[in-house]
């Protein structure tokens, strides 16, 4: 092994922390960059698919599925963060391991709790955006999304049309076709609409057609210079009727009656009506940026590699105990919802558990310094 000088960077008393912090901290940067990208891409890649689906039926417009899909991500990126804050410093102490730089810092005289203040240095920052997002905007978003929701519900059927596409009714008593919807106009090319009027089937085409809205509200959709066949199937005593203007009622879907739902509400208002669901909701909120930063801490003794096996074991482990982590929070939550257990312990009781796993798991990693032929420290 080399011989290190006695002014090693890793020594560094700096205000800045020296080399030693400014080395992880860059590595903590590029590692949470590329895991937080992958993460983005995965979700963002499968809530498109899913909007591009509920947009080919009609289900919401196609103008609708950018600002769907802002509010979406914005409600993910608590936990991406959360996930990428844990992977980063995963990855980067794992390597650390791997590559034998543990060696060289445990004989300088850094210790592994020498690593929580670079951790920590790195995860606040983030912990406080995650923070602002839970409580302020992950909420904010929702809300958006479902009066966007609400307002594609109540459009009528013309504007719900799908130009190319045959769309019924939502009274289920009229089929539409239009061929081309002019942006930013009432105006609409190439009509079908077949309905059917005192027990005969009505069928009408017309190249064009406008929108129109009377005085009292009613609003109409104006087929201009066409067709309309009328008779019952299976007869031949069929009408054929040429007209200049004919007018279709157009029906207006009635809005649904608005219920609060917890996640849309904002977190102030969620303590002000301390319910058993609204303080599990909160307790969540809360708890995401809490348990990040536990994260943060776990994942450097998990991050241990032997140079001398495979490194499988100690991400296996990772996982596990993230899953199991987080599936605690989410059981704890809804007990909490249920009335089973007191907000105090839901909340701390969890996250206090996974610091005393943490501790007992820096104390077996500082007691394991054998593995690498120097004393303890």
């Amino acid at each position: 092994m080399p011989d290190y000088p006695q002014s090693f960077p890793l020594k560094s008393k700096s205000p800045r922390g020296g080399h030693f912090q400014r080395a992880l901290q860059g590595e903590f940067v590029g590692n949470g960059i590329l895991v937080f990208s992958v993460l983005v891409g995965i979700v963002v890649v499968t809530q498109l698919i899913r909007l591009l689906s509920d947009a080919v039926t009609g289900a919401i417009p196609v103008d609708g599925v950018l600002a769907l899909l802002g509010f979406g991500a914005l409600n993910y990126l608590p936990v991406l963060l959360s996930i990428s804050l844990f992977i980063s410093v995963l990855m980067t102490i794992s390597r650390a391991y791997r590559d034998s730089e543990m060696v060289v810092w445990f004989s300088a005289g850094v210790s592994l709790t020498r690593w929580i203040r670079a951790v920590m240095a790195f995860a606040l920052p983030a912990v406080g955006f995650i923070a602002l997002l839970s409580l302020v905007l992950s909420p904010w978003a929702l809300q958006k999304a479902d009066e966007l929701k609400k307002q594609f519900e109540t459009r009528d059927d013309v504007s719900a049309a799908i130009p190319g596409t045959f769309r019924e009714s939502r009274q289920a008593d009229r089929v539409y076709f239009v061929e081309n919807l002019s942006p930013g106009t009432a105006q609409v090319k190439n009509i079908f609409v077949q309905s059917m009027q005192n027990g005969k089937q009505g069928t009408m085409v017309a190249r064009e057609g406008v929108q129109e809205t009377m005085p009292n509200g009613d609003r109409f959709l104006v087929l201009l210079n066409g067709t309309r066949y009328e008779g019952t199937p299976g007869q031949l005593d069929y009408n054929i009727i040429e007209f200049d203007r004919y007018g279709v009622r157009i029906d207006s879907a009635t809005p649904k009656e608005a219920t609060p739902w917890m996640r849309t509400m904002s977190s102030l208002a969620l303590w002000r009506n301390p319910t058993p669901l609204n303080l599990a909701e909160l307790e969540w909120r809360v708890g995401l940026p809490i348990s990040a930063a536990v994260l943060a801490l776990l994942a450097i003794p998990l991050g241990y590699v032997n140079p001398r096996a495979g490194r499988s074991l100690n991400i296996i482990l990772a996982i596990v105990l993230y899953m199991l982590y987080n599936n605690m929070i989410s059981v704890t939550n809804a007990w909490v919802g249920q009335g089973k257990l007191s907000p105090g312990i839901g909340l701390w009781g969890i996250h206090v558990l996974m610091l005393g796993v943490t501790a007992m798991m820096f104390y077996r990693r500082m007691n394991l310094s054998w593995w690498f032929g120097v004393s303890k420290r």
